[in-house]
This record gives C-alpha cells, sequence and structure tokens, in this order.
C-alpha cells in the first residue's frame, strides 16, 4: 500500500499512465467509437475539412481520418510492445550473461554492444527493414534486434553491483547452480531498472516505426499507420494541413505519456534519486 501511494503521488506516473491508458482503450474499442471502416474509399469525400460527421476530416481517398488513427494505434502499440518485448528478451540475457560471468564473456558482449552503438540506431533499423523488406513481421524483428542495447548495458551493470551482495556469495558457496543464482537471485533485483528501461523504449519504438512507415519502409498501405498518414498528409499541406498535424499530435501525446510514465518510474526506483 505504501508503495502504491508512491506512485499515486507521482504527477509524471499519474499523468503518463492515464495517457496511455486513454491511447490503449481507444485502440482496442476503436470499432466501438467510429462507424467508419479505416481501409473503405470514398472518393466523393475527398479531403473534406474537419466537420460533424468527419471529426478530423478526410483523407485523399476519402477515409475518415480519425478512423485511420484510431486503427493507426493499434498497429503502433503492437509494434512498439512486441519489438519491446524482442530488445529487452535479448538485452536482459546477454546483460545477465555478461555480468555474471565477467571477464572474456564480458568483454566480447560489451564489445559488441559497442559497436552497435557507434551507429545511429534509427539507421540500423532503415538497413535492416530494406533487406528483409518493409511489412509489420519485419519492422517488429528489425527494431527488437537493434534496440537490445540499452537492456544488456543497464542489466550487466546492475549485475555487477547485485553478485557481490551476502546473500547472492552464501548461495555460490553452498553450491547453487549458476542458473539457479541468476535466476533465482540476480534477476528479480534487475527488473525494476528493466521496467523503467522498456517504458521509455516504447516510445522510442513507437516513433521509429512511424519514421519507417513515414518512409515507406514500414506498414504498407491501405492499412493505416501514423507514419504514412503523416508522410502522405505533406503532399496535401497546403490544401488540407490537418491530415499531417493530427498524425503528429497523435504520435507526441502517445511518446509523451510513456516518456512521462518512464521518467516517473525511474522517479521512484532509483535508490540514488531517493535519497
Amino acid at each position: 500500500m505504501k508503495q502504491l501511494k508512491r506512485y499515486v503521488k507521482n504527477k509524471s506516473v499519474v499523468i503518463g499512465f492515464t495517457i496511455i491508458s486513454l491511447v490503449i482503450l481507444a485502440a482496442i474499442f476503436a470499432p466501438y467509437l467510429t462507424p467508419y471502416d479505416p481501409t473503405e474509399m470514398d472518393m466523393s469525400k475527398r479531403l473534406i475539412s474537419p466537420n460533424s460527421e468527419h471529426l478530423l476530416g478526410t483523407d485523399e481517398f476519402g477515409r475518415d481520418l480519425l478512423t485511420r488513427l484510431l486503427y493507426g494505434a493499434r498497429v503502433s502499440l503492437f509494434v512498439g510492445f512486441i519489438s519491446v518485448s524482442v530488445a529487452m528478451t535479448i538485452g536482459v540475457l546477454l546483460g545477465l550473461i555478461s555480468g555474471y560471468y565477467g571477464k572474456w564473456v564480458d568483454t566480447i558482449i560489451m564489445r559488441i554492444v559497442d559497436i552497435f552503438l557507434s551507429f545511429p540506431v534509427i539507421l540500423l533499423a532503415i538497413a535492416l527493414v530494406a533487406a528483409l523488406g518493409p511489412g509489420l513481421g519485419n519492422v517488429v524483428i528489425a527494431l527488437g534486434l537493434v534496440y537490445w542495447t540499452n537492456y544488456a548495458r543497464v542489466v550487466r551493470s546492475t549485475v555487477l553491483a547485485v553478485k557481490e551482495e551476502e546473500y547472492v556469495q552464501a548461495a555460490i558457496t553452498m553450491g547453487a547452480s549458476n542458473l539457479r543464482i541468476i535466476f533465482k537471485y540476480i534477476l528479480p533485483n534487475v527488473t525494476a531498472p528493466i521496467i523503467v528501461v522498456a517504458t521509455l523504449g516504447l516510445g522510442v519504438a513507437i516513433v521509429a516505426e512511424a519514421t519507417l512507415s513515414f518512409l515507406g519502409l514500414g506498414i504498407q498501405p491501405p492499412e493505416p499507420s501514423w507514419g504514412w498518414t503523416l508522410s502522405v498528409g505533406l503532399d496535401f499541406i497546403r490544401n488540407a494541413p490537418y491530415l499531417s498535424v493530427f498524425p503528429g499530435i497523435a504520435i507526441m501525446i502517445t511518446v509523451l505519456g510513456f516518456n512521462l510514465l518512464g521518467d516517473g518510474l525511474r522517479d521512484i526506483t532509483d535508490p540514488k534519486l531517493n535519497k
């Protein structure tokens, strides 16, 4: 209960959680929030400005923009959660191995991390998607394979400290297996920083997916995507600026929510900040 009060009292956590909850609920209940099909075209309603019938207007094919954004939220959240899960799995496992075993194992893994970090992450993602081909699955794979380094570094640094604790040394002395020590005694103590990195990573992944779709490498039309809608909207920026403005606002608000939530969780869980 005391821990729950700490979360409730943190404004960043409350605001971020509220924003993300609303976005998730809007994505889940999209069919009940709008009567339109996100892919159905009606050229007679092409580029209609926002009005009472189409609250955010229509796009170049007469599709309701609000509907496209609501269903596009499903894509962005799916890519965000799955790609972060992939990156987290790879990074946490390598971080645990690197921090626990140390020596040459640690050296090799950290050099791989350094190689990845020597390149702009988004360029690596673009290169991977270009090689694999555009599409939802390839975007998830690419983002998962390029964003694991943050998890590996954070977990490694935490493991280096935790493995020196008395209870871990006692388990080693008693002959506990390495797997038992890692997953029973060390992993539970690194979950807090993992959650913080993952929360912040969700916002990064959503921006990355939007960027790839903006460049035509992500989700392919006619499927709704915030990045693709934003990209197409630039062609009509003079006559229909809302086509770019509203997707941009959707991305900004969602990323802001994850960043606020992540910052708030870090403030609560980081012992250095709680002193």
